[in-house]
């Protein structure tokens, strides 16, 4: 199983702007239900592409994780979704839990 691996930089970025610790990043990867999608907007363009997913914490709190495959798992962001990707991902990701 891959590693998630979380620079020094994305977890202050993570607590500072977004409220959200490792232990959670962790259980999104437990907790997830539905499909990885792929983001090919332009201005987030990666190789390979970033892929992302919608799913809850232990505690209930739907997060969106962000993360490139190399490997590992090497995190970009983790945050609460806006309604329109928590749209999208329940159209397309097809999770079964919310």
């Amino acid at each position: 199983m891959p590693r998630v691996i979380i620079s020094d930089a994305i977890r202050a970025k993570l607590a500072a702007k977004h409220d959200v610790g490792e232990p959670e990043v962790h259980q999104c990867f437990a907790n997830r239900t539905g499909n990885i999608l792929f983001d090919t907007r332009e201005q987030h363009i990666t190789d390979p592409l970033t892929r992302w997913f919608v799913a809850p914490t232990n505690k209930g709190r739907l997060l969106k994780v962000c993360y490139v495959p190399d490997g590992d798992y090497y995190l970009r962001s983790c945050f609460e979704p806006d309604d329109h990707e928590l749209a999208m991902y329940r159209k397309h990701g097809k999770p079964t839990d919310f």
